[in-house]
């Protein structure tokens, strides 16, 4: 029996993404480029969360 701890910090980034387009779907009517933006509003979120995850998992292993 291996003890493997999975780092599931990567999951932040698809649900930035996911979270970006719910709230996108909210501005599709208004303008396409709002909804294109909260998609990469929601990824940058997404890389930001899982960039803290990392370097504290780094620090306390």
């Amino acid at each position: 029996m291996t003890d493997k701890k999975e780092d599931k910090s990567t999951w932040a980034i698809g649900g930035g993404v996911l979270l970006g387009i719910g709230v996108g779907f909210f501005f599709l009517q208004a303008s396409a480029l709002a909804f294109v933006g909260s998609i990469l509003a929601g990824l940058g979120i997404g890389l930001v969360i899982t960039a803290i995850i990392s370097s504290r998992s780094n620090i306390n292993p």
